[in-house]
């Protein structure tokens, strides 16, 4: 057996083996690219290599973008704009069937916008909106259903940390991923408002809304300016070319802190378990993606993605039938993985297929990030999906049964994404970014 393909063995055996006994995704990945890199240039030289592409890998100016984006949304997190976020929700679809439903999709794209982390949006979001919808006579399962499901949008609208990660592996553009993500996640929370929609127009009890004054939407709305300026603020200075991606995330940092200051929500006393969270977070991603340099120069040494294109180019050549192909391919990766490692281990993977026929990077990072999107709603990893029903006292099981109907119109959305490139790209086209 030849070199090349002893290191590839090696690194995917490694890293299946692994994972099938528990070890946790980055030390799996970390271990297993080690051995095939040592494998193919024996111990000294392996070890070597190994820590030059785990530094090369976080050696990158754009990836400090990460830590500020992470530490701003747990700024916001406990800084009391959640709270201020649903109540504009409820002015902006209030008076829609099912208004407490439709103000919580509303609500954590909203949040999951401002915050970046879906896990975030549906801890705050549906604690708050859990049990406003209980008072009200909403089912506890359908409740939970929908602010599970439509807690992930916020992963899409930007700023996405995912996608940061995505433009470090495929150098793509951080603005103009940024900018594609807008309709889809917008589309995103549209889905999950028709399915709370056709639920609520059977159950006239839940079409029940509670009016208020102009002046007190006025208010509401006035209360929540100040955060809805953050993202007007971020993705702004990026497109006007006043500040990098990196810089807006500082700002981010920095505006977060005043204005969860000026609403009293936190003291200095709170800072240190603010920068703890925040640190223990970052130091995940960053690892993953130290370790992940290693893995992918191992693939490029074993030729791993010119195999794989080669394998689903011998299946088809039909771009159609390959999209299907890749589509379902990442729906079950994210069954199993986190987001993060997901995209790290599989964009170097898929990308050169997908530009074998013409697909432009961005346009499948969208996609690919929506794919993993709903991983993170799906058993059996699921961190939303876990942390949402918890939140909501209710099991697993009961949940799922509710949350069918939004499944199968994600994966409908995700198709149609995936089919339509201008649903990505006609935005970043007329900003001139793509």
């Amino acid at each position: 057996m030849e070199i090349a393909a002893l290191a590839g063995l090696v690194l995917v055996v490694g890293i299946l083996v692994l994972l099938a006994l528990g070890v946790p995704v980055s030390v799996a990945v970390g271990t297993a690219s080690a051995a095939a890199a040592i494998t193919a240039l024996g111990f000294e030289n392996g070890l070597l290599t190994s820590a030059q592409q785990m530094f090369r890998g976080i050696n990158n100016f754009s990836l400090l973008a990460i830590p500020f984006f992470v530490l701003a949304g747990v700024i916001m997190n406990n800084g009391g704009i959640a709270l201020r976020l649903i109540n504009f929700a409820k002015v902006l679809v209030g008076r829609a069937p099912g208004s407490l439903a439709q103000t919580n999709v509303a609500a954590n794209a909203l949040f999951g916008a401002v915050s970046g982390s879906a896990v975030a949006s549906v801890a705050a979001v549906g604690s708050t909106m859990g049990p406003l919808q209980a008072k009200e006579g909403y089912p506890k399962d359908f409740a939970a259903a929908t602010n599970i499901a439509s807690a992930p949008s916020g992963m899409i609208i930007p700023p996405s940390n995912l996608m940061i990660v995505y433009s470090l592996v495929s150098s793509t553009s951080i603005a103009a991923l940024f900018v594609a993500g807008y309709v889809p996640g917008i589309l995103w929370a549209a889905v999950c408002m028709v399915i709370v929609h056709l639920y609520a127009r059977k159950r006239p009890a839940l079409r029940v809304t509670e009016t208020m004054s102009v002046a007190a939407r006025l208010k509401v709305a006035a209360d929540a300016v100040p955060a809805l300026l953050l993202i007007v603020v971020v993705i702004g200075g990026i497109l006007a070319g006043v500040f990098t991606p990196t810089e807006a995330s500082c700002i981010a940092v920095v505006y977060a802190l005043v204005l969860s200051f000026a609403y009293r929500a936190i003291t200095v006393r709170d800072l240190a378990g603010i920068l703890l969270e925040a640190s223990r977070t970052t130091s995940i991603v960053m690892f993953l993606v130290g370790v992940s340099a290693v893995m992918s120069w191992v693939m490029s040494f074993a030729q791993i993605p010119q195999l794989v294109t080669d394998a689903l180019l011998s299946v088809s050549t039909n771009p159609y039938v390959l999209i299907v192909l890749i589509v379902v391919l990442l729906l079950v990766i994210g069954c199993f993985m986190d987001p993060t490692p997901a995209v790290l281990i599989f964009a170097p993977i898929f990308l050169p297929v997908v530009t074998e026929f013409g697909m432009d990077p961005i346009h499948f990072g969208i996609f690919m990030v929506l794919a993993l999107s709903i991983g993170t709603i799906t058993p059996p990893v699921g961190p939303v999906l876990f942390v949402g029903a918890r939140v909501s006292g209710m099991s697993i099981e009961s949940v799922m049964r509710r949350m069918l109907p939004f499944f199968v119109a994600l994966v409908i959305l995700l198709l149609v994404v995936a089919m339509t490139p201008a649903l990505s790209l006609w935005l970043p086209g007329v900003l001139g970014l793509a």
